[in-house]
């Protein structure tokens, strides 16, 4: 088991119950998978640097888990298919 750590950006203009859906979401994957979440660190609405995707703020989230090595593919991938998340980062510790 290896320690990971994913800060993904959320749409802005979601509604509080579909952001926290998206995070628990995120967290029951880890879970589901045999990880264990460690801590999950909303950041809240920050403005972006530069646009992206026609949008110029969104919400950030800083989850830490242990998972196995091939986890992490699997993670990206559902982040990557999701209208809700702009961009994601997954770092191994």
């Amino acid at each position: 088991m290896n320690k990971y750590e994913v800060l993904y950006i959320l749409t802005a203009n979601l509604d509080e119950s579909v952001k926290e859906a998206q995070i628990e979401k995120y967290s029951a994957l880890v879970t589901a998978n045999g990880g264990e979440v460690e801590s999950v660190n909303k950041w809240g609405n920050k403005r972006f640097a530069y646009e992206i995707d026609g949008k110029n703020d969104g919400y950030y989230v800083l989850m830490n888990f242990t998972a196995a090595a091939e986890f992490p593919q699997e993670l990206e991938r559902q982040m990557r298919i999701s209208d809700e998340v702009i961009r994601y980062m997954v770092v191994r510790k």
